[in-house]
Order: structure tokens, then C-alpha cells, then sequence
């Protein structure tokens, strides 16, 4: 079992930067790919970056390349989302999500293959 707890949303004008951390119970946390997916209001959830076990293989949503990071730290158990240049759009729920895999390079796409969620945490870009 994986328990995921983010932090770090909060409200921030256009232009800012927040840094989003997800901190993992248990002790599976490097051997599960990672992901971070955001929902809006009347929305479905979206996959915004991904991030394979090794830290290898990451993938960026279109809206988040060239302004979103994502890194993981497996001595803390966590995994970060670094997020530059944001927009109102941004504005939404983030959520972390972790995949316990085989796979050392594996990215996964979609919400379905992630095995546990964390509560989220609300991100809210101001203009």
C-alpha cells in the first residue's frame, strides 16, 4: 500500500512559480511510477506530467512543456512538480499519483493505470 500526501498549492498571480510535492508512505515509493494530473471545475481530470520509476523517462502534457518540471527524490519519498509561468488556466485541483511497476523506464498516460491517488491540492492562478 502507498499513501500520497501533496502540499504546496496555494494562490498565485500570473507569472508565478509554486512547487508542488507529494511525499509517499510505505516502502514501494521507487519502485512506482509517478504522476501528476489536474482537474478542473467541470472538467475531467488530465494528466499533466509523468515521471517512470527509474526518474529516467518523464512526459510533459503540451500545456505544461517549457513551463512545468517533474522530479523525484526516492531517499525522501516524494516527487516534485515545479511549476513556472502559470496562467488562470492552470487553476485547478492537482493530484498525485503513483503505479507500482515492474517497468524501469515505463510512463503511464492514464488515470486508470495508476493504482493510488493522493487528496489533491488546490492550485488557484490569479490574473
Amino acid at each position: 500500500q502507498v499513501q500520497l500526501v501533496e502540499s504546496g498549492g496555494g494562490l498565485v498571480q500570473a507569472g508565478g512559480s509554486l512547487r508542488l510535492s507529494c511525499v509517499a508512505s510505505g516502502s514501494i515509493f521507487s519502485r512506482c511510477a509517478m504522476g501528476w494530473f489536474r482537474q478542473a471545475p467541470g472538467k475531467e481530470r488530465e494528466l499533466v506530467a509523468a515521471l517512470s520509476r527509474s526518474g529516467s523517462s518523464t512526459y510533459f502534457s503540451d500545456f505544461a512543456k517549457g513551463r512545468f518540471t517533474i522530479s523525484r527524490d526516492n531517499a525522501k519519498n516524494t516527487v516534485y512538480l515545479q511549476m513556472n509561468s502559470l496562467q488562470p488556466e492552470d487553476t485547478a485541483v492537482y493530484y498525485c499519483a503513483a503505479d507500482s511497476t515492474f517497468y524501469n523506464s515505463r510512463i503511464y498516460y492514464t488515470a486508470d493505470d495508476y493504482d493510488y491517488w493522493g487528496q489533491g491540492t488546490q492550485v488557484t492562478v490569479s490574473s
